[in-house]
């Protein structure tokens, strides 16, 4: 659970640092737009951007149930993000897992990417795909209702 939430709490302290010399030197603006650009970087990158997670196995029973692709990503990940954002409401559809939160999802990323945690990985109808093209994942989603 810490671990996912490092990258995010680094970036607001790194915020506050850059916005404290603006508004020491007098230049409150300054110093309000880099805390407000280092908050919502700090947003985007933490796990709250993301669905509710759940673990890898109860993620596979339940895309075995509906059909639903399984998403297995990591907080500060920007392919995860970048996947999570052009989804857009679709992506509360996908069952999510995240690999720092689950070891048997790490697992699973693992085994079908060399050993390696390459995110985002797809699980669809058994077979695997590696960071896929958003618009593939649409209509992934958009086929199973």
């Amino acid at each position: 659970m810490r671990r996912a939430w490092t990258g995010p709490v680094l970036l607001l302290i790194a915020g506050a640092g850059a916005a404290t010399g603006p508004i020491v030197q007098g230049r409150p603006g300054t110093g309000a737009v880099l805390s407000v650009v280092f908050v919502l970087l700090a947003g985007l990158t933490s796990p709250l951007v993301f669905p509710r997670s759940v673990g890898a196995l109860e993620a596979r029973r339940r895309s075995a149930a509906d059909g639903r692709p399984v998403v297995f990503w990591r907080p500060g990940c920007t392919y995860c993000l970048r996947l999570r954002l052009r989804l857009g409401r679709r992506a509360r559809r996908l069952h999510w897992v995240d690999i720092w939160r689950d070891e048997a999802g790490a697992e699973a990323v693992r085994e079908v990417n060399d050993g390696n945690e390459t995110v985002p990985t797809l699980l669809v109808a058994g077979r695997a795909y590696t960071n896929p093209d958003p618009a593939w994942v649409r209509e992934q989603v958009s086929s199973t209702r």
